[in-house]
């Protein structure tokens, strides 16, 4: 009975966690120390490390947390890579405990309470672009992303965008009603995905749209090539012509790419003014500069990296050589390139091992939409990946553990 009564409390508190994770950072986390207190409060600690230590995903976590620690051994900036290892700690401790308490059961539960979150989240991000409120925390008319910086919010939209269309082409048992209320939910999500700033959103956006394609038409290779050669498209398009903040920023994008050489060159020390200027007017441009110089930082520890805390200090002296008058970095928004500078390519072997496994176990699922969303959920996260270390940000870091601690449970064969 007692057992019966922490599971209930369990999934009481992953639910309410599922609702406030795209809200508040102060909610989440308490919800989060409760859940961790209790686990590690309430006993059977030997079923517990069997569960974990029985899923090759939760040990290829917990090694990908343990070459952060390891990496601390090289590390001069102490301070720094202690403020590493806390902005990781999801993938130590709290991945294996959600995975332990999940309950595939309370699955659909989980993403109802997420989604009706995104939904107060809309009412609140289109009160402000109308102006009917005023701006307040990260939402203004321009860019309304209430609750978190749209580097993060057209994220989680993305997500969301996935999983209620996915019911409305997938679920065959969905009621008139309830069509017609997804589907407008689905169509104010893509709209909203427009007006807001965020790049590497909404190209996640049209990732999962094309991988909801092609998962739809399984075993259809040309009917799901025509419909996102049209589709897709379409949608592009259309955004393009009708978001004036959309078409700024693709074209703002376009140009800073394009123009990338005529300011930067493999001797920007020659032109500091122009590489500072240009950093402060385009995040292309400093995500390019960023992973030039970071590259040659990874070619000179190319197996175990500067160190868990050493990409600042170290980034400072290869900025200095080579693109003297550019702002320093302690980030170069590009989970792949920190990683390899901070730990070296056995440090990225250990990160592609999460995902790796995320897809393999995927296949095991009997459930066709949790097989299909594990399957879109680390590809989708490969993808934005690339334009910003997206695993040690508060909000998306808790949505990929989140979701990787039901979409993987109890279906893979050790």
């Amino acid at each position: 009975m007692e057992r019966f009564h922490l599971d209930k409390t369990y999934q009481y508190l992953l639910i309410t966690l599922a609702f406030l994770m795209p809200l508040t950072v102060v909610g989440a986390n308490s919800i989060i120390v409760i859940i961790v207190l209790l686990w590690l409060c309430s006993g059977n600690y030997k079923s517990k490390y069997n569960d974990i230590i029985g899923s090759k995903l939760m040990i290829a976590s917990i090694v990908f947390y343990i070459m952060h620690i390891i990496g601390m051994f090289w590390t001069e900036d102490l301070k720094w890579g202690f403020h590493i290892l806390h902005k990781m700690w999801y993938f130590l401790l709290l991945l294996p405990v959600l995975y332990n308490i999940v309950n595939k059961e309370y699955t659909k539960y989980y993403i109802y309470a997420f989604l009706i979150a995104i939904a107060l989240t809309l009412i609140l991000s289109y009160l402000v672009w109308f102006e009917v409120i005023g701006s307040f925390m990260h939402a203004e008319p321009k860019n309304p992303t209430p609750f978190m910086s749209h580097v993060s919010y057209n994220p989680f939209l993305a997500c969301a965008i996935y999983l209620v269309a996915y019911e409305i082409f997938f679920n065959k048992k969905l009621s008139k009603l309830m069509l017609w209320l997804y589907s407008f939910f689905l169509v104010i999500m893509v709209i909203n995905m427009f007006i807001t700033e965020g790049r590497a959103g909404q190209i996640m956006f049209f990732a999962a749209m094309a991988i909801l394609i092609v998962q739809y038409f399984i075993g259809q290779r040309i009917k799901a090539l025509i419909a996102i050669s049209i589709l897709l498209p379409g949608v592009f398009l259309t955004a393009y012509q009708t978001s004036d903040i959309f078409t700024q920023r693709v074209d703002q994008a376009i140009n800073q790419f394009v123009g990338f050489d005529e300011i930067i060159d493999l001797d920007v020390t020659k032109k500091p003014h122009d590489v500072s200027y240009f950093y402060h007017q385009t995040a292309v441009g400093a995500r390019m500069l960023f992973t030039m110089n970071s590259w040659k930082l990874f070619t000179e520890n190319p197996l175990l990296g500067v160190g868990t805390g050493d990409f600042p200090i170290e980034y400072k002296k290869i900025n200095e050589l080579n693109s003297k008058g550019a702002p320093e970095a302690n980030n170069p928004h590009n989970m792949y390139v920190l990683v390899l500078v901070q730990l070296g390519a056995v440090g990225l072997l250990s990160m592609l091992s999460i995902f790796y496994y995320q897809i393999k176990l995927s296949f095991n699922n009997p459930s066709r939409f949790i097989r299909d969303f594990g399957i879109a959920l680390p590809l989708l996260f490969l993808l934005i990946m690339l334009s910003d270390s997206y695993l040690l940000g508060h909000y998306t870091g808790l949505l990929f553990v989140f979701f990787s601690s039901f979409l993987y449970k109890d279906f893979e064969k050790s």
